[in-house]
């Protein structure tokens, strides 16, 4: 038997930026993705639909059932379902049809459906950036009948993945660990990841690449996926029996936790793919983050290199001590003083104080007001830290209100780092943080907020139900609150270092600090980690001190300073307790940053493969005529010589005049070297991009834990 394929006349259509999307929305029939990926040129939708017609399969169906948007359960996929719901233990076979497909723009489109039986409507939403090929999905639920909808799950998207993607990266880690990289092999069954974090988490990052066997960085198809989500989700993806394969990812739903009177709507799925390889998705990506997410504020501002209290002084705050830091952070270059824990109420430790936001007046008898001063004059913005979902069970709010937390009736809290959630579904508890941090802004004319959240929260309870879907969306109403009562004040994404990090939270906030880790060394890998998904633009990336705080290793200044020059550069270490030729290496390095600042957040990134001891970057300029290369020996070479570095991004026709700008001294331990040969600590040489690229350069043989950094312009030939 042959499943006749719709006309041309039932597909939408949607393409942009090398990405092209075909729906069927017939009316009548169940809405499905026909075709979603790299844009084929030439190629017919009608030819499409007839390339890929069903086909009967002996022991089957008479009419074989084909994956829809949701593939819920009355449509009798048998699969995974997209959508589970019911209503009061009936209506639960829902079978979503189309009614229509509305064209919302040339790159935005609509595809209402239907069941009239269940008395259920779903609306698709889809769409795709016009300037990267991002495409973004979510679906609208809508009860038509009194009685509510239970809804136990709903993904964004059930979407037809290519067989070819066989390799799986998927995105794990813990505390000072994140964006920890592994990369599986597809299998029949299911990959299933699920987070219960109550945030985005450090262990479970709600985003998965695909690729072929052959996918490299550079080369071969690939794909992408992140659901843009700050609370508890799951991704899936299922190889079936009949061997198609299907992703699907959404808000993981606690029980009773959404009961749909009105309507529903799921998180955002962002899915991008590429013939290029895996890093030309992340560059896309990375550009759709900076023009479709973040607030144009951040987007358009050179971003302030930031000095970060926490790790010199922690809660011993004395605001002489704190002035003189300042004095030394405007000394090597820093643009925004941040002023981290342990300024309000009784905050001398981490087990009291949190929810009292007030000034100390025991630390500070005069407020904050003479460092602000202090730190303006030097030429620097302000910023505070805070934790408003928290509260410590010794603290005044607590004491007040112990019923604004977050719990379960007749279960002990679960204690983590001293603190509770609050519990921002209650309106009087969103307003005390909305009134008590603005009123901060307003008095200190706060230029910056580092938003913290350093806990789980495992019991996410209010009036005996689930609510950590309510508790999500009522902080994003608290920080758009913030946002439009201060629009000028900017808002970093920080929760233990990197738990809260996606692209709805970003929607709001202009920098992440992807990690409490400040270790050198291991920098490299969390950053290259998050450089899937985020521009090194807000990707925070700080020098800390001599003896990493968390890992207890000890790196020279040169290479501390070095491993934090890609990113959102910052410092976080005692300036006190460096020795006067350590802050002047530090204060070249931030010159450095400086100077090459608008290459590496606006440039292209490419993450350069190469063997396991070495981690190597570049940043392209738009007209591939300059380039930023990074490489760092985190171990010693295994072999007697050193290996090659392959250059990335540049033109292959142009010739490149290369010269090493990092360290300020030649690192080579070997004479004469690829230093001296090639002059690279002054005029450097010329090669082609073809040369950089294929051929390579030999790297000098140096001691582990050193970072060089190289500057290629284009000259002519």
């Amino acid at each position: 038997m042959i499943c006749q394929k719709p006309p041309v006349a039932d597909l939408t259509i949607l393409r942009a930026a090398g990405t092209l999307v075909v729906l069927e929305t017939a009316k009548g029939a169940r809405p499905a993705v026909l075709y979603a990926g790299p844009d084929m040129e030439g190629a017919a939708p009608s030819s499409l639909a007839l390339l890929q017609t069903s086909q009967h399969i002996p022991g089957g169906p008479e009419h074989p059932v084909q994956p829809s948007l949701l593939n819920p359960l009355g449509s009798g996929w048998p699969g995974a379902p997209g959508l589970a719901a019911h209503r009061g233990g009936t209506d639960w076979a829902i079978d979503l049809r189309v009614s229509k497909a509305e064209q919302i723009s040339d790159y935005q489109i609509d595809v209402h459906c239907a069941d009239a039986e269940a008395n259920i409507a779903a609306t698709h939403h889809f769409a795709l950036c016009p300037s990267t090929g991002v495409l973004g999905c979510s679906v609208s639920l809508s009860n038509m009948a009194e009685l509510p909808i239970e809804l136990g799950h709903c993904a964004a998207l059930c979407l037809p993945v290519d067989n070819r993607l066989t390799a799986l990266r998927t995105f794990s880690g813990k505390w000072a660990d994140e964006f920890r990289t592994d990369d599986i092999k597809r299998f029949r069954g299911s990959y299933v990841r699920e987070n219960r974090a109550g945030r985005t988490s450090h262990s479970d990052f709600p985003g998965l690449y695909l690729g072929s066997e052959h996918t490299s960085e550079d080369h071969g198809l690939a794909a992408a996926f992140h659901l843009g989500w700050s609370g508890n989700s799951q991704l899936r993806l299922s190889t079936e029996q009949d061997g198609s394969v299907i992703f699907q990812a959404g808000e993981l739903l606690l029980p009773g936790e959404v009961q749909i009177g009105g309507t529903y709507r799921t998180p955002t799925l962002h899915i991008c793919w590429s013939n290029g390889g895996y890093g030309d998705v992340s560059r896309r990506l990375q550009s759709h983050v900076t023009q479709r997410v973040i607030p144009s504020s951040a987007a358009n501002k050179p971003r302030p290199v930031h000095y970060n209290t926490w790790e010199a002084v922690y809660f011993d705050h004395q605001e002489n001590r704190l002035i003189d830091l300042a004095e030394k952070a405007a000394g090597v270059g820093a643009e925004r003083f941040v002023l981290d824990d342990g300024w309000f109420g009784g905050r001398r430790s981490d087990a009291a104080g949190l929810g009292d936001w007030w000034v100390s007046r025991d630390v500070y008898p005069d407020g904050l007001h003479a460092i602000a001063r202090r730190v303006r004059a030097l030429g620097m913005e302000f910023g505070l830290w805070f934790e408003p979902e928290m509260v410590n069970p010794d603290s005044d709010l607590y004491r007040a209100h112990p019923d604004w937390v977050l719990g379960i009736d007749g279960l002990d809290p679960i204690p983590s780092r001293h603190q509770l959630t609050l519990d921002l579904t209650k309106p009087e508890v969103s307003s005390y943080l909305f009134d008590t941090v603005s009123a901060l802004i307003a008095e200190y004319q706060i230029d910056y907020i580092k938003w913290d959240m350093n806990r789980d929260t495992q019991h996410p309870g209010s009036g005996g139900r689930a609510v950590m879907h309510k508790q999500t969306r009522a902080l994003y109403t608290l920080i758009d609150r913030i946002r439009t009562a201060h629009p000028d004040t900017e808002i970093e994404t920080c929760s233990s270092g990197g738990a809260r990090a996606d692209y709805e939270i970003l929607r709001r906030t202009d920098r992440i600090w992807t990690s409490d880790n400040n270790d050198a060394r291991h920098r490299h890998q969390i950053m290259r980690g998050a450089s899937h998904f985020f521009p090194l633009s807000i990707l925070g990336n700080h020098v800390g001190p001599k003896q990493c705080h968390i890992t207890g290793r000890m790196f020279a200044m040169h290479f501390r300073a070095a491993s934090a020059v890609f990113g959102h550069m910052g410092m976080e270490l005692d300036l006190a307790d460096e020795t006067e030729q350590d802050r002047a290496v530090l204060a070249s390095a931030i010159a450095l940053h400086k100077q090459f600042r608008a290459l590496i957040h606006g440039g292209a990134h490419y993450r350069i493969e190469t063997e396991r001891y070495l981690a190597a970057q570049s940043c392209v300029s738009s007209g591939q005529d300059e380039a930023l290369t990074s490489c760092a020996l985190l171990d010693v070479f295994p072999a007697t010589k050193p290996p090659y570095l392959r250059f990335a991004g540049l033109d292959p026709d142009l010739q490149y005049r290369t010269r090493m700008v990092w360290p300020q001294h030649n690192p080579s331990l070997s004479s004469p070297s690829i230093v001296d040969a090639a002059d690279l600590t002054g005029t450097g040489f010329v090669a082609s991009g073809a040369a950089l690229m294929e051929h390579g350069m030999q790297l000098p043989l140096t001691h582990p834990d050193t970072c060089m950094i190289f500057h290629s312009e284009a000259v002519d030939a």
